[in-house]
């Protein structure tokens, strides 16, 4: 991918999520169609997290996986809906959270969510995180989606 179309794609997650680093936790955008999305997020050893979990024998924190996931669905609930930027999905629930494999610095965690079903404002998804296609993660994610409150 060239430089130019790397910089379009991170405007794009930015342009969709509010999160911001250190809590930035999707790359790239694979693919994003009618219900579903996948997703890259780059483990590298220069992690925050990484300092304290665990300094000896580094592994990426699972609630950090799931966040990752819940990211990546807000993406495609976001794209759903026509990427209103007055909206934010809140997460309200998981469910048949599983981790299968530890995620390490260099790996690359490639992430699928399809909506199971959603009537707005409640959203359910089924999300997978795999590492060189083998499944470290996966989850069922409920959110809410909320009008932003301007202050």
């Amino acid at each position: 991918m060239a430089d130019d179309a790397r910089v379009a794609e991170l405007e794009r997650v930015l342009g969709l999520l509010p999160h911001r680093y250190p809590f930035l936790l999707v790359d790239r955008i694979i693919q994003l169609e009618k219900g579903r999305v996948v997703t890259l997020k780059n483990v590298t050893f220069n992690e925050p997290f990484f300092a304290g979990h665990f300094p000896e024998h580094p592994v990426m924190p699972g609630v950090l996986i799931v966040e990752a996931l819940a990211q990546s669905a807000a993406i495609l609930a976001l794209n759903e809906v026509g990427g209103d930027p007055k909206r934010l999905f809140m997460l309200t629930g998981l469910d048949k959270v599983r981790f299968r494999r530890r995620v390490i610095p260099g790996d690359q965690i490639k992430m699928e969510v399809k909506i199971l079903k959603f009537h707005r404002p409640l959203w359910r998804m089924q999300a997978t995180a795999k590492v060189e296609n083998e499944l470290a993660a996966e989850a069922e994610l409920s959110a809410m989606e909320v009008e932003e409150q301007v202050r």
